[in-house]
């Protein structure tokens, strides 16, 4: 991708295939699969996730599910799942406990988040991709909302982008300040790494 590419078209132009797939529960149901057997083994216990916006695959059946699964293992540290709030004033995002039926309200950008609940601490991170490329990277909103909450947080959690097949860009170009993601699921399977199941 050259210089002249223009990302906000790309973005455009992902984020509306993206609200008219006409197999959007198919690709759906597959990348909820596809999650939860990738989940099977990871040894986190707090992950990170977000409200899907704009046509987002959703993330939290999923987990609902990997928590239930964690209770029915009876582990000593019960499994938590952590929602973004936004912080304006440094443009991060902190996570707050979410669980099926938790008070929610509105943030600055009309996004549901946690009410009052208590702030987590993620070892991993589910994020959204508009679109994404090789490599690892990512194509967001803009906003660079995780790029700077990524480098506050300590320690950095594993990142894994969610998407689906229409959002690979396969001569995407990252810029100086991307930071590819650790791993990318779409409704295929695993596409990052390359060559790790």
């Amino acid at each position: 991708m050259n210089k002249s590419f223009d990302k906000k078209a790309l973005r455009e132009r992902l984020l509306q295939e993206r609200l008219h797939l006409e197999d959007r529960l198919a690709r759906a149901d597959a990348l909820q699969d596809i999650m939860r057997i990738w989940l099977v083994g990871r040894p986190d216990t707090v992950i990170g996730a977000y409200w899907p916006i704009k046509g987002e695959f959703d993330p939290l059946p999923a987990l609902h599910r990997w928590k239930e699964d964690g209770e029915l293992l009876d582990e000593p540290q019960r499994r938590r799942i952590g929602l973004p709030v936004v912080n304006k004033v440094h443009k991060t995002l902190t996570f707050h406990a979410w669980y099926p039926g938790c008070p929610m309200e509105e943030d600055a950008y009309g996004i549901p988040k946690p009410k009052d609940t208590e702030m987590l601490v993620p070892t991993l991170l589910f994020v959204p991709c508009v679109g994404y490329g090789p490599g690892g990277y990512r194509l967001g909103y803009g906003g660079g909302f995780y790029d700077r909450t990524l480098a506050s947080l300590q320690p950095r959690p594993f990142t894994v982008g969610l998407g689906f097949t229409n959002g690979f860009i396969d001569d995407f170009e990252p810029e100086a300040h991307d930071l590819p993601l650790d791993a990318i699921l779409n409704d295929n399977g695993v596409v990052w790494p390359v060559g790790r199941g």
